[in-house]
């Protein structure tokens, strides 16, 4: 039998020209010592797949890391022995304690706008007006106005039973060592200090994070077109379940193409790709249970095109008069036909022909 065609290898360029960016993984027979492709008796093929009719995705999985949202370093607000922190892995909620200085605690409030003076009467500003919607929101300043940006005496009168609640001196006043600001709810991830140390203020005593679960993971920037904001994934979670989601934010280049060994000429990293940072948030994020920093497999969807027919990817042959084909096995023979290429997904591909039919098997390499 004249080999008129042979499984692709070294051709993946063409067939993602020809296939619109998609991504294939193209294969070659084993040969024997002779340097021959290795085919069953009679020219058929070592092995065959069914020509199948269905939907196929070109979606991708990654790796990616399990997380919670807002990582931020929490610095301490003034001077003295660290007597107490919040215990890694626990939640603060508004009023808690995150840690203690000298014995005193420095307590959460709900804010963007980071504690960063003393706050007293006739003070004004947005820090004022989270403080007052804070006090409101314990019960201790119900008359406060939380749209007035201004500390007044009513302010200071709810300061003080709010003082007086935690057993702290009552001076009506809020010191920058008292309170930290944040966007809400906020869990320890680690101490970066130790009971016994002076931390001193403007250096870190907690890494803190929001509470809720998301996954963080790098794409390369040549697919990133296969992650868009608010796509619907698929997380399989550590034990086997999985958990739907969708992408929250497609970030920036995480690292540059480095394969020139940089402007600089120094070498390293010269099979570095640019990565793009990925965030996604899950649809029923309290049913996640997970480990911290567990490590999880993301599903992106990509395009599906439904009800076409595929065959797998490393069925493909590179035709003698050029384009792509396939080896059809009927009635114990083998025949070449050649097809038009679609869309790539999860090793398989789109192919159309007018002599291809669901359920045909088709020749597939030994590997």
């Amino acid at each position: 039998m004249r080999r008129r065609a042979k499984w692709l290898l070294g051709s993946l360029a063409a067939v993602l020209a020809l296939s619109g960016g998609g991504y294939a993984v193209i294969a070659q027979p084993q040969r024997g010592a002779g340097g021959q492709e290795q085919r069953a008796g009679g020219g058929l093929p070592p092995a065959t797949a069914p020509v199948q009719r269905g939907d196929l995705s070109s979606g991708l999985q990654v790796e990616g890391t399990l997380g919670y949202a807002q990582e931020r370093k929490l610095n301490a607000g003034g001077p003295g022995v660290l007597t107490w922190v919040a215990p890694e892995g626990s939640a603060v909620e508004r009023d808690g304690r995150l840690y203690e200085v000298n014995g005193k605690a420095v307590r959460l409030m709900y804010g963007s706008t980071p504690m960063y003076r003393p706050l007293k009467s006739g003070d004004k500003g947005e820090d004022v007006k989270q403080l007052k919607r804070n006090l409101q929101a314990l019960g201790y300043g119900t008359g406060l106005d939380p749209e007035d940006a201004t500390f007044t005496a009513g302010t200071a009168t709810a300061v003080k039973r709010w003082q007086k609640a935690h057993k702290a001196a009552e001076t009506g006043e809020v010191g920058k060592e008292d309170i930290a600001f944040a966007s809400g709810p906020q869990r320890v991830r680690k101490a970066d200090a130790a009971v016994g140390d002076e931390p001193g203020p403007g250096k870190p005593v907690l890494t803190v994070t929001g509470t809720e679960r998301i996954v963080r993971f790098q794409i390369d920037a040549a697919k990133a077109a296969a992650a868009k904001a608010g796509d619907p994934v698929t997380v399989r979670l550590p034990g086997g379940t999985s958990a739907t989601g969708k992408i929250d934010s497609v970030g920036g280049t995480a690292a540059p193409d480095d394969k020139n060994g940089g402007a600089g000429g120094g070498g390293g990293g010269g099979d570095q790709k640019a990565k793009v940072e990925v965030s996604v948030t899950f649809d029923k994020p309290a049913e996640v249970n997970a480990p911290d920093q567990s490590p999880v497999t993301v599903a992106l969807t990509g395009e599906t095109r439904k009800g076409v027919l595929s065959v797998p990817v490393n069925a493909l042959l590179a035709l003698a008069g050029g384009g792509f084909g396939v080896q059809v096995v009927e009635d114990g023979k083998a025949r070449e036909v050649k097809v038009e290429l679609g869309m790539f997904g999860n090793g398989r591909v789109e192919v159309t022909g007018d002599a291809l039919k669901e359920g045909m098997q088709v020749g597939i390499p030994t590997l």
